[in-house]
């Protein structure tokens, strides 16, 4: 893509010119707070055609008109080959819009409807199958990122299902490095809400492509957990917020993992562990570039 030139051609109204201000802030925010994204990067942008993907490349492109800092980015979807899937509107979107794109055929689909007896989950396997593509792509690219469109709804109701489900407290973390060390994954929408996404995509008028496996499954832990979640958000505002504000503020010494805090050796006059600034990863400029362009 022209780095001087913005992506897409909807004219964006003044409300929704608020709200892209509003999430770009935040997607700038995560970006530097979690040092995401650095000069020199190429990120694989990874697109399926829902609101979250979209709006994600959409926000990247944005920034790298602004950033002072040079990243490359690659758009990539998966055709999975799911049955009656439009695989000519991402293509021609991104070529229209002037995005560096890779469409990849794999069909996955088959294999998942295979191997998962009917009514069962799909989305475990279809998931391991979808990042392997992902991260074989992503090396012969020479993509040194990968940015996924999980938004700070998914993060809380992840820790959830893995609470209920697992018996860990664990949730879906804003950066890692894969297992095999090979790759770093980003998801720069983490401090963005499933609502704000929801409506920029409407407003901007992107192509969205529902998915026919797990989009089809109505009876998914997850969609019980987004439920309550949405219950609670309705009784009690500003509740997944909260919770996502908490995943930021551990307090080891008042969980329960030995591991995790040496308990056993805890006696009067023991020093009590603090955070300081040298905790903290240093600042990039995404996030100052973001605030001094909506001044």
């Amino acid at each position: 893509m022209n780095p001087g030139r913005l992506p897409f051609t909807v004219k964006p109204s003044h409300t929704l010119q608020r709200l892209e201000k509003w999430l770009l802030r935040k997607t700038g925010q995560a970006i530097s707070d979690y040092r995401m994204i650095e000069a020199g990067d190429t990120v694989l942008v990874c697109v399926s055609g829902g609101k979250d993907s979209q709006t994600l490349l959409h926000l990247l492109l944005l920034l790298q008109t602004r950033a002072p800092l040079a990243f490359r980015l690659i758009a990539m979807n998966l055709d999975q080959k799911q049955p009656g899937f439009p695989a000519h509107i991402l293509p021609d979107w991104f070529a229209k819009n002037g995005v560096e794109y890779r469409i990849v055929e794999a069909d996955t689909y088959s294999i998942v409807k295979e191997k998962i007896p009917e009514g069962k989950t799909t989305c475990s396997l279809c998931s391991r199958l979808r990042r392997g593509i992902i991260y074989r792509v992503a090396k012969e690219l020479g993509a040194n990122k990968i940015a996924l469109g999980h938004h700070r709804d998914d993060i809380v109701h992840t820790l959830f299902l893995n609470i209920f489900f697992g018996g860990k407290l664990k949730a879906m973390p804003p950066k890692l490095v894969t297992d095999d060390n090979a790759h770093v994954v980003i998801r720069p929408l983490a401090y963005c809400s499933e609502n704000d996404i929801a409506r920029y995509a409407q407003g901007m008028e992107f192509p969205i492509i529902p998915c026919n496996l797990c989009g089809s499954q109505s009876n998914l832990q997850r969609q019980k957990i987004r439920a309550m979640m949405q219950e609670w958000d309705a009784r009690f505002p500003g509740r997944t917020e909260s919770v996502f504000t908490a995943l930021q503020n551990v307090v080891p010494s008042h969980l329960a993992d030995p591991l995790l805090f040496d308990f056993a050796h805890l006696a009067p006059g023991s020093p009590a562990p603090a955070k300081t600034d040298e905790d903290f990863a240093p600042k990039n400029d995404l996030r100052r570039v973001v605030r001094f362009r909506q001044t």
